[in-house]
Formats: C-alpha cells, sequence, structure tokens
C-alpha cells in the first residue's frame, strides 16, 4: 500500500495507521505521525502489480488504518459523511497515478534552474555572506543554479521587508547573483506582524481590507510566531489570495526569482496545539459559490495548499510569461499545481538520509514530482561521510537543496577538504551533465502525470519478487536505477536486483553481470519466469551505484556551472543497446510560457537492430524552438567492431570506432537514420 505523501517510516504503510493534519513536526523521526502534509490518496498494489487508488477528497482531519487492527481492511475514518470517496482503477501503478493526476492536476513544468543545486542556510544573514557562497561555489567549480534566504534577510522578521543593514542594496544583490547565474529564493512565510502604526504596509494593507481571520467573538485571532504577535491571512477567500499576491510586487520587481511558503501548517509558538485555536473561522469566499463561515477544523489541512496557491497566482499576474517557482511545506492533494515541496525539518542522521528515499517515493507517487529533502540533514551536524553521501543521493532526486540550521555545522560542498569536495563536486557534475534526461523526464510528467523518481516496481513489475532488500533503490525515470547501500553506513556487502533484461553500469558504460535471478514476471502468461539479475556490491563512499536500462536513448550535455551558461558543444545521445530501445530530447527556453504556444522541441529517438549493426531512427522534431546544440554525437554502449562504417539517410559519415563507437551528425530537425555496421573485412 503507497501513497499519503511523506509520512514517514517503510514505503509499504501496510500494517499502520496514519492520521492527516498538518503539523510542524520539529526534530520528527521515523514514527512520528503526523507530519506537514495532508495527501489522502493511497494505492493497493497487489502481489501480481494490479494497482486501484483510492482517493478521499476531504481536508478536515482524517484517519487511515491500514490493515492495523484488521490485516484485511483498509478503513478511512473522516469527518464527514457521506466521504467524497474516488476509486481510480488500475490495471497498472502507473494507470493509477496518471489518473490521478489527471483528476488533481499535474505540476506544471517547472523553470529549468529549478532541476539544478541549490544552496541554502537558516540564516545567510547579509548581503557578503550571500556573495561570498556564490563566490566560492564558483571558484570551487561546482555547478549550482540557486541561493536561498531565509528569514535572517527581514527587518526584525517581517515578511515582505529587507534588514536594510545587513542588505543594504538588495536589488543590487539580485542582479549581480543573476549576472553570476544564480537564481535568489526568498522566504516569505504567512505570519504578518501585529504591527499597527508602524507603517508596516503587509499589516496595514491586510487591516484595511478585512482579509485576516477571526476568532468566533468577532475578535481579530492573534499568534506568536517569528516575528512575534502576528496575524494570518484568510486565504480562503479569493480577494485575500489576490492581495496576498500582489505583495510580491516588490520583490519581482528587484528580480527575485521564487519564493518560499514556510510555517504555513499553520505554526503558531503560543498554542497548545501548535497551530490555530479551534474557535477561529474561516469565511468561504469563492467566485460563483455561495458564501460561508467554516470552522477551522474544516480548512486546516488546506490552508496551506491555499497560501501557496495565493503565492502562485500573485507571481503569474506579476510576471504573465514566467514559470512561477514557489517552495512549501504544507500543503494537500491538488497542491503540486502550485509548489514544488520538501520533507520539513529533517535531522543529520544517517536514519534521517534513509527516511527521506520512501518518503519522496510516496510524494511522488502522491502527486508531488518535485520534491527534496533538506541535504545534509537540517539539524544537526553531519559527518563528513554522511554529507557525502547525500549530496550523491541528492544528486538523483527531484529536488537538490543543501539546507542547514542555525547554530549547526556548516554543511556547503567544500567544508570537509579536498577528497570530500571532490567527490561532492563529481556528483553534482553528474546532476548538470544528466540535466537534458531530467528536463525530458519534467516535460513528460507535466502532461502524463509519472513522477521524476519512483520505485522499480513502477516501470518493472518483477521487482515486486525480487528478493533483495529494496529499501533504497530508485528510478530516474524509467531508465536510470540507483541503488544506495540499504544500510548507508554500513561498510557491509549488499545485493542488489536488477529488473528482467539486460542492464549496463552508468559510470562505466559497461554491460551488467551477475548471477541470474529468476523473478516473476505478472505480464508473462500463467504466472511465468522472468530472469532478472543480481548483483553483489561493496559500498564505497565515492562510489553510488547507478545502472542504465539497456534499450535506453540517454541524452547528456556538456557540463555547465549553472543552467544560465548555454552549453557548448555537441548534445551526447548515449544508446544502450537492447530491446525496446527509445530515449526522449525536449527542450525549450526554460523559463517562459512559450512553450504552451509551442515554443518547444520534442523529438523522439529509437534504435533497433540491423542486419549485424544498430540503426537509430530520430523522428522529426516537433515544436518551433531551436535548441541550444548543433550537432548531436551518438555513442553506441554494448556494440562494438574492430572496424565499421556509418550513414546517415544512406550518406556515409565518419566514424570512431571500438569499444564505444562514436558517431557525429548535424542536429537532426527532420529526422532521419544513423545506420552503423561492421566493416567487411576482405
Amino acid at each position: 500500500v503507497l501513497g499519503l505523501g511523506d509520512k514517514g517510516g517503510p514505503l509499504d504503510r501496510r500494517g499502520g495507521t496514519f492520521v492527516d493534519w498538518n503539523t510542524d513536526a520539529y526534530h520528527y523521526q521515523e514514527s512520528t505521525d503526523p507530519l506537514y502534509k495532508s495527501i489522502p490518496f493511497l494505492i493497493t498494489l497487489s502481489a501480481d502489480g494490479y494497482a486501484v487508488g483510492v482517493f478521499v477528497d476531504d481536508p478536515g482531519r482524517a484517519t487511515f488504518d491500514v490493515g492495523h487492527r484488521d490485516p484485511d481492511a483498509l478503513t478511512v475514518e473522516g469527518p464527514s459523511e457521506p466521504l467524497d470517496l474516488y476509486l481510480i482503477d488500475g490495471p497498472t501503478l502507473a494507470d493509477v497515478v496518471t489518473r490521478y493526476t489527471a483528476l488533481t492536476g499535474r505540476a506544471p513544468l517547472p523553470p529549468r534552474w529549478a532541476l539544478g543545486y541549490h544552496q541554502s542556510r537558516y540564516s545567510y544573514a547579509s548581503a557578503a555572506e550571500v556573495r561570498a557562497i556564490a563566490r566560492r561555489l564558483r571558484a570551487a567549480r561546482i555547478p549550482a543554479d540557486a541561493l536561498w534566504l531565509d528569514i535572517d534577510y527581514q527587518d526584525r522578521l517581517r515578511p515582505f521587508t529587507v534588514n536594510t543593514g545587513a542588505f543594504p542594496d538588495f536589488a543590487g544583490l539580485v542582479h549581480d547573483l543573476k549576472d553570476m547565474g544564480f537564481a535568489l529564493i526568498a522566504i516569505t512565510d504567512l505570519h504578518v506582524a501585529a504591527a499597527p502604526d508602524q507603517g508596516y504596509a503587509p499589516y496595514d494593507s491586510g487591516v484595511a481590507g478585512d482579509h485576516f481571520v477571526y476568532r468566533a467573538d468577532g475578535s481579530r485571532y492573534v499568534g506568536e510566531v517569528w516575528p512575534g504577535p502576528s496575524v494570518f491571512p484568510e486565504f480562503t477567500r479569493a480577494s485575500t489570495r489576490r492581495w496576498w499576491g500582489d505583495l510580491y510586487a516588490d520583490f519581482v520587481r528587484d528580480g527575485v526569482a521564487g519564493f518560499w511558503n514556510d510555517m504555513n501548517e499553520p505554526a503558531v509558538f503560543d498554542s497548545p496545539t501548535k497551530t490555530f485555536p479551534a474557535d477561529v473561522r474561516h469565511r468561504i469566499e469563492e467566485p460563483g459559490e455561495p458564501v460561508r463561515t467554516a470552522t477551522h477544523a474544516e480548512v486546516h489541512n488546506v490552508y496551506g495548499m491555499q497560501n501557496s496557491r495565493a503565492t502562485a497566482e500573485g507571481l503569474a499576474r506579476l510576471r504573465p510569461d514566467e514559470r512561477p517557482f514557489v517552495m512549501t511545506r504544507a500543503t494537500y492533494a491538488g497542491g503540486q499545481r502550485y509548489a514544488v515541496t520538501w520533507t520539513g525539518d529533517d535531522s543529520s542522521t544517517w536514519n534521517h538520509l534513509k527516511l527521506s528515499i520512501p518518503m519522496l517515493l510516496n510524494l511522488g507517487m502522491s502527486g508531488f514530482a518535485y520534491a527534496g529533502a533538506d541535504v545534509g540533514g537540517f539539524i544537526g551536524d553531519p559527518s563528513p561521510a554522511l554529507l557525502t553521501r547525500w549530496i550523491e543521493v541528492g544528486a538523483f532526486l527531484p529536488i537538490f537543496r543543501d539546507h542547514a540550521a542555525k547554530g549547526s555545522a556548516r554543511k556547503e560542498p567544500w567544508v570537509d577538504g579536498p577528497r570530500q569536495t571532490a567527490i561532492r563536486r563529481r556528483f553534482i557534475e553528474a546532476r548538470y551533465r544528466l540535466l537534458p534526461y531530467w528536463y525530458a523526464l519534467a516535460d513528460v510528467q507535466s502532461r502524463l502525470g509519472h513522477p521524476l523518481v519512483r520505485p522499480v516496481f513502477y516501470d518493472y513489475p518483477d521487482a515486486l519478487a525480487a528478493p533483495c532488500d529494496a529499501s533504497t533503490a530508485f528510478l530516474v525515470g524509467s531508465a536510470l536505477l540507483v541503488a544506495p547501500p540499504p544500510d548507508l553506513e554500513s561498510p557491509g556487502r549488499y545485493r542488489v536486483c536488477l529488473p528482467a533484461g539486460d542492464w549496463y553500469d552508468y559510470w562505466s558504460g559497461a554491460r551488467v553481470a551477475g548471477d541470474a535471478q529468476a523473478t516473476r514476471d505478472p505480464e508473462a502468461s500463467g504466472g511465468g519466469a522472468a530472469r532478472g539479475r543480481a548483483l553483489e556490491l561493496t559500498p564505497a563512499l565515492e562510489r553510488l551505484p547507478v545502472f542504465v536500462r539497456a534499450g535506453t536513448v540517454l541524452p547528456r550535455q556538456p557540463l555547465v556551472e549553472s543552467t544560465a551558461q548555454v552549453p557548448t558543444g555537441a548534445l551526447d545521445l548515449e544508446v544502450y543497446v537492447g530491446p525496446d530501445c527509445r530515449g526522449l530530447l525536449y527542450d525549450d527556453d526554460g523559463h517562459s510560457l512559450g512553450y504552451q504556444r509551442g515554443e518547444y522541441r520534442r523529438q523522439r529517438v529509437t534504435c533497433a537492430p540491423a542486419g549485424r549493426g544498430w540503426r537509430v531512427t530520430f523522428e522529426p522534431a516537433d515544436g518551433a524552438y531551436t535548441s541550444w546544440y548543433r550537432r548531436v554525437r551518438v555513442i553506441l554502449h554494448g556494440w562494438s567492431a574492430r572496424s565499421a562504417t556509418a550513414t546517415w539517410n544512406g550518406t556515409p559519415l565518419r566514424i570512431v570506432s571500438g569499444d564505444t563507437p562514436q558517431v557525429g551528425l548535424a542536429r537532426p530537425d527532420a529526422g532521419g537514420t544513423l545506420e552503423v555496421q561492421p566493416r567487411m573485412l576482405h
């Protein structure tokens, strides 16, 4: 049983009881529940791979008993009668996820820089420190795309302000960082300081527009948060969401690239429940709907989602042809339409690194394709080995942000000396070389809803019966299988079960050898057997096992220091020969909504045996966008010839023969066929 978003514990929810009630869960552990999000969506997956989705659309407090009291029953208890219940038939897990995201919405295509490496801390407390971090990243040749500002950049911790003592020229800082290839992300929490007659515009305009929530007795609700006594917007009103979105105008004018909505469960310090008291009322005022008043119990779990919605819609109005970037901590089903997310205040422990993987996989299958965990752990001090391993794993997860709590050790990539820095740099570089693959996955997700990272059995149902500890293995798309050690800190050997078919080592390009392992294949008639492959691996800090499915066309680009830099050279197409050989190329300008008007380039590439050689076919490119690369270099893995010939649409081309034959050709916009054959020697 899968889903429910970022709950703790193993990937399989079976045997547990879970509560949906968005909670500020600082220093949460594996058994902590509830957490920050409420996504009342589960997928049951039978042993033969048949999937059924269960979506309970109720934002009130709900309890899910997943075979805990009765191992054969899924019991849902919610506040409403009757429950709004959706059953989503399979037959496959992918079918259920695509239909669920069609129902609740798919995450829009993000700006390309969102897929890069992000550096953050609570807090980079001055413009000088931010500039120093930016310069150090560039001097250390560590690719990076975004720097984040936590609450200390603000005047007295008040949202939508800047501490001009520490940040005397905020717009100049944003401009200079952009020139260096960095996007700046600023936090804007939803608690507005209750500061009458102090010239604090968010409070004054909010009071004038009657945009804050009230208690049942008619008094405005005031709670203690970072700025001190604070009031809270009534995001259940369309007019309030518009007012909130308009508050971003100054930051947008300064060029701030994205925003971070934190503390929006909502978290309140001086409340015994850590959130709004039960007597807070919410006016629900939506165009075309009857106006009514709801209790906080009804609204609680959608409050954070409506906060991120207000932010995203405001940015869409202020920058109408730019893709908004918003990160939210609390949300509800469908919130993926407005914001990316992360797993909250994790800890610098090996257990939390391991815990983050099933949390992110379940978030992906719950609609949130763009999610991450604080790399290195937010709370505490990671050992050099832990930070290195977390960066390695983070390089293969959707949102790749290094973040740290106030008072914790520094967690920037260079902090533990040259050896650790070199390993970390190499994996961040690997992320950037794979950006064309990540971006193609983002395109597919926006159209079909498939998560960017997913369990191995999402695409390979035979993995359900694999006799290996797969608690840390996951897929990036269907082509890459990442296999960290199941006990991440242990030097002990471990087994990796690869699904049926052939696989290649990503780092060397060599075909993987291993013990054949019979695994059940639900697709086979009569429940036949497919032949997977089991490997015995020895952990090493400088290595992270990554495998490529035979039959993959994998695009990779030359290294850049950020996505603001246009790569120079050819686009590499790494063809790992095998059955059902395919790949996708997708490109656009990376920031605007032009792709919605046809300003994109999408091209499918296939390969198939051709006599004793291989044929690589490029379908005609779709869309009006011209990609950055002028040439493509095709590299064949798994087929070699001492001497070979190559033709493009029948015309001979120069080929580099050997263990990995290579052929260069001009960007094939109109499509065509590349054929490689062994040279006949006489």
